[in-house]
């Protein structure tokens, strides 16, 4: 009965994603007509000059005389650069490079071929500072680690009709000391129904703090227990879109392990998720932003054996709370994500709970998310786009190498997770994180961060302090 229910939800919030229709112009009188929507080219173009990410569409003759032009009445540069859009209506297969170059060979644009390939290093330091009943808990030690280099390409298929764009990622992941294959397929656009497609390996889409790239997030990991229970990467099909009119966007997604089976992230055979957000507040003038949302995911465990597990938000740190193995034949997950952003003020906070079919451990029940402030003190606003309906990251005004400050950001964030339910006793853990970015342009950022934790397991409550930065590059 249970997975029949869980069937209906999912096929409900699909039917309501659907049939989602414009509304009557008096309600949104600036929003576009269905006419000026139906047109892919249009649209494209449109599209593109909101979101400088994006490669151009091949242009005629006639057409590259004008940037020709302007680039010749301001080649003296500024220190400083003009802001990128605060919402972004558009999206592509590969996960968003930064805006600014810092190289130009990396990148071929053909009549039927795009290509740009780009890239991405992280290294972490941390340190701890344990009372007795945590070193009981857990020995720690201080380290330094390459956390995460990646290798991102992707472009568009300017010929076809439909806009088309394609990816392929290649991350060594330093939690696991190898390579793997990360975001790689193909993603393909209908206008007219407001839609992207997306056929490969992706992110499933549950929760925002997920679905953002992780180098453009607020703080150095996401919080424990959207570590512990969402899978990084999944293969299959996504169904995504943004409806202006309304302020409404989805995710809907099928997926599987036929050719994942074995790899660290692949812990489901197969799992179906919805998400769906309400933007009701949503101006690129004022800089404000109002986003609620609600997330369901409904996954089968390989071998029927399922083990949930985080580090402290540390990557040199080992595993806080952790199942073990334990029999498993389902499980579904559902919560709330609400986002407010008013220009440099952002509030946050998403909250989920999981449920798993499991006799022998007596069905156990786990809960956990985040809250989350940060302000830019330098005055920037952090973009967010609509389609994957996510925050993106940060454009400094003024960037160190033009001779200004960059941009500061101000973060402070309280986390918990609690994975005892049953006879599963995995434990909880709280930790309040206070931090600070400093964004030396787009291509380079530094963290500098503290945090405070108690992990009760193993019957003690251990106190553990974190003293942890990390140094990020990209082009």
């Amino acid at each position: 009965m249970r997975r029949t229910r869980t069937r209906k939800a999912l096929l409900l919030l699909v039917a309501i994603a659907a049939i989602a229709g414009p509304p009557s112009h008096a309600q949104y009188p600036d929003a576009p007509s269905l006419e000026e929507t139906s047109n892919p080219t249009e649209e494209t173009v449109q599209d593109t000059a909101q979101n400088s990410t994006q490669a151009p569409p091949p242009t005629t003759q006639a057409q590259t005389t004008i940037p020709s032009q302007t680039t010749t009445q301001n080649s003296t540069p500024t220190p400083t650069e003009a802001p990128p859009p605060n919402l972004e209506n558009t999206a592509e297969a590969a996960e968003p490079l930064p805006r600014r170059d810092l190289v130009h060979w990396n990148e071929y644009r053909g009549p039927h071929f795009t290509i740009r390939v780009g890239g991405g290093f992280l290294y972490d330091f941390a340190a701890f500072a344990q009372n007795n009943e945590s070193k009981e808990q857990i020995a720690m030690s201080p380290g330094e680690k390459v956390r995460d280099s990646r290798i991102i390409m992707g472009g568009r298929l300017p010929s076809l009709k439909l806009p088309t764009t394609w990816c392929a990622g290649f991350m060594y992941d330093g939690y696991l000391n190898s390579w793997f294959v990360r975001q790689t397929g193909v993603q393909f656009g209908v206008p007219k129904i407001q839609s992207y497609f997306f056929i490969g390996r992706q992110k499933e889409g549950f929760s925002l703090n997920k679905v953002m790239v992780g180098y453009d997030g607020w703080t150095l990991e996401r919080f424990t227990f959207s570590d512990a229970t969402v899978p990084l990467l999944a293969d299959g099909f996504k169904w995504l879109g943004y409806s202006k009119r309304h302020g409404f966007l989805w995710n809907v997604g099928y997926f599987n392990d036929v050719m994942s089976k074995g790899q660290s992230f692949s812990s489901y055979s197969s799992q179906e998720v919805v998400r769906v957000a309400w933007l009701p507040v949503h101006s690129e003038e004022e800089g404000t932003l109002f986003h609620v949302g609600y997330n369901f995911r409904y996954g089968k465990p390989v071998d029927g054996q399922l083990q949930l597990r985080s580090r402290p938000e540390a990557s040199t740190a080992p595993y806080f709370i952790d199942t073990g193995k334990f029999a498993a034949s389902s499980s579904y997950s559902q919560g709330y994500e609400a986002y407010y952003r008013r220009k440099s003020l952002l509030f946050g906070s998403e909250y989920y709970f999981q449920h798993v079919d499991s006799r022998s451990t007596g069905n156990p029940n786990f809960n956990g998310g985040d809250f989350v402030t940060t302000w830019l003190v330098t005055g920037e606003t952090r973009p967010y786009n609509t389609i994957n309906g996510c925050f993106r990251d940060i454009a400094p005004l003024k960037p160190v190498f033009s001779g200004g400050p960059g941009a500061w950001e101000l973060v402070l964030r309280y986390s918990y997770s609690d994975l005892n339910g049953g006879t599963v006793r995995g434990g909880t853990f709280g930790r309040v994180t206070p931090m600070v970015n400093w964004y030396l342009s787009e291509n380079v950022r530094l963290e500098m961060a503290y945090g405070y934790g108690q992990l009760d397991r193993f019957n003690l409550k251990g106190n553990t302090q974190f003293f942890q930065t990390r140094v990020q590059l990209q082009f």
